[in-house]
């Protein structure tokens, strides 16, 4: 397979004023772009062509960090365009996810608190995510383009803490992009969709 890059499922200004166009056409067309255009010319060779993005991320994993990064974050964007959309967020949850919260993490009140938590905690770039792994929801943060994926969980929401995610618009103020993200853009019904396949 080769990495392509997907239009966006909205249209550049739609999630404004949580995420600017301007925010939206360097992050997907300079920063996505790069992730394909560069994990294309690394996987030539690398014996995993015939793999799907999945298994090749899983299989570069500790072996071939240039391809792993790249591969990593084509996969970890292809998903975090579709867990935003526009007067996404807040409680109003689809019933498998608010069950699942409530039962696994405490109710959404403590859910929030710590996947904010995850984002502001993760040193330098990386991801705060909501995962699956052994049936159950778990809070996380990776590094750099890492997913759950390679640590036997399966990401069902992840929001990118890199600083070209939200400097345009926040500054250096994560926390203010992470409460944004929660209650503002969450696309909930992909997350369900998600945990539904997961469980």
């Amino acid at each position: 397979m080769s990495f392509t890059l997907e239009d966006l499922p909205y249209a550049y200004d739609a999630l404004a004023p949580y995420m600017s166009a301007e925010t939206l056409e360097f992050h997907h067309d300079k920063h996505h772009q790069a992730y394909v255009t560069n994990g294309n010319k690394l996987l030539e060779g690398s014996g995993l062509e015939g793999k799907t993005l999945e298994e090749i991320v899983k299989e570069s994993y500790g072996k071939n960090p240039g391809l792993f990064n790249n591969a990593g974050q084509h996969l970890n964007h292809l998903h975090f365009w579709k867990w935003m959309k526009p007067n996404g967020g807040g409680k109003s949850l689809p019933g498998l996810v608010a069950k699942k919260i409530d039962e696994d993490l405490g109710g959404f009140d403590k859910f929030r608190a710590d996947f904010i938590n995850a984002g502001l905690t993760q040193f330098g770039s990386g991801w705060a995510w909501l995962a699956v792994k052994d049936g159950k929801l778990e809070v996380m943060k990776t590094p750099n383009g890492e997913n759950p994926l390679v640590h036997g969980g399966i990401p069902v929401l992840g929001c990118d803490v890199w600083e070209h995610s939200y400097y345009i618009d926040y500054r250096n103020a994560r926390p203010k992009y992470l409460e944004a993200f929660v209650d503002n853009l969450v696309n909930w019904e992909y997350v369900e969709e998600l945990l539904s396949k997961a469980l």
